[in-house]
């Protein structure tokens, strides 16, 4: 099929579920942040399980090819893998400058990085119990590129030397995910952009080890952050085009709230990658009309034939009211529908 539809990850979580105006007012937590869910603790793993029924409800009647549970279960994109980890002293976290040049509380490395159990198959398997048949689903992971940057190193040498570690945990996570039957398992790796000279130095080398001997579909995010949280949108990518020489098979970009020249994305085609092409505003929570969607894809057929490319919202959607959600969901799918008929 020309054209699947897809989230890059997240959706927003309900009111009764989580506080979102104070999710919304900070930072995304790289420590755990249990007084964000406004559910006791011994109904949460209830709640959340109800909401997420409810997600993949949302996509399934909108139209999306490609599911996944929205992330509802999860505090942030990074926190709920990211602490799971053997090595941390989480009771005395760290601090690290955030993308915006913030202190945030962080995990602190005082031992080996290692992964003692799979953290995210079991919210698989219930994403593949509720999802309709034969649908394609995804499952997403903190990429160790972020986490390394994400975290407060007191124990390896460098943080390059820690963001491999953090590879051969998220290298484990992968393989446990593609067994338990997931279509397409993708790293968010949003500090690429946001630390370039580090991501050229060891960003490809450390994704290439945690998708090493991989078989299934891979993927790899990187934004400009939430657009609900980081308002000035650069024009291009820092670091994009040296993600043609990673293994995965997917790269996931946002083009929509900046206007991203799409002729960068030429390298990415050349190298066989299909791109995850962000196509919603998330800056915005205004619906978009599917023309509208249907114009910011076709900025990119120049640079990349059709067959390599799937239709996504741009990063960050837990933050829209769900009813704008929703809607631009629908804006997407007709896009693509508008597309596959010429």
């Amino acid at each position: 099929m020309l054209f699947p539809t897809s989230l890059v990850g997240s959706y927003p979580q309900p009111d009764w579920l989580i506080d979102r105006a104070r999710l919304a007012g900070r930072f995304p937590p790289r420590v755990r942040a249990k007084e964000l869910w406004r559910v006791a603790p011994e109904y949460l793993a209830q709640a959340q399980a109800d909401a997420t029924r409810l997600a993949i409800a949302d996509q399934e009647q909108a139209g999306l090819d490609i599911l996944t549970d929205g992330e509802i279960g999860r505090e942030s994109y990074s926190n709920a893998f990211a602490t799971a980890l053997d090595g941390l002293d989480l009771d005395n976290p760290g601090t690290a400058l955030d993308r915006s040049g913030h202190q945030n509380p962080v995990p602190r490395i005082v031992g080996p990085i290692s992964r003692r159990e799979p953290v995210g198959v079991a919210a698989l398997e219930f994403l593949r119990a509720q999802a309709v048949p034969g649908k394609t689903i995804k499952v997403t992971v903190p990429g160790p590129f972020t986490m390394a940057q994400q975290a407060q190193n007191d124990y390896y040498p460098s943080v390059e030397e820690a963001a491999y570690a953090y590879a051969h945990a998220v290298h484990d996570e992968v393989a446990d995910l593609f067994a338990a039957g997931a279509d397409v398992v993708q790293l968010d790796e949003p500090y690429l952009q946001a630390r370039p000279e580090a991501a050229r130095q060891f960003g490809v080398g450390v994704i290439n080890t945690a998708l090493a001997a991989i078989s299934g579909t891979t993927a790899v995010h990187l934004c400009f952050g939430y657009a609900a949280i980081i308002h000035d949108r650069p024009s291009g990518y820092s670091f994009l085009p040296e993600l043609a020489e990673c293994t995965a098979d997917q790269i996931s970009i946002e083009t929509a709230q900046s206007g991203l020249d799409c002729s960068v994305l030429g390298c990415l085609a050349d190298a066989g990658k299909t791109v995850i092409l962000g196509v919603l505003d998330l800056g915005d929570p205004t619906v978009e009309e599917p023309a509208l969607v249907a114009a910011r894809v076709r900025r990119a057929l120049p640079y990349v034939p059709a067959g390599k490319l799937v239709l996504a919202p741009d990063c960050g959607m837990k933050y829209l009211p769900r009813d704008s959600a929703r809607g631009k969901l629908r804006s997407l799918t007709a896009a693509a529908a508008q597309l596959r008929e010429g």
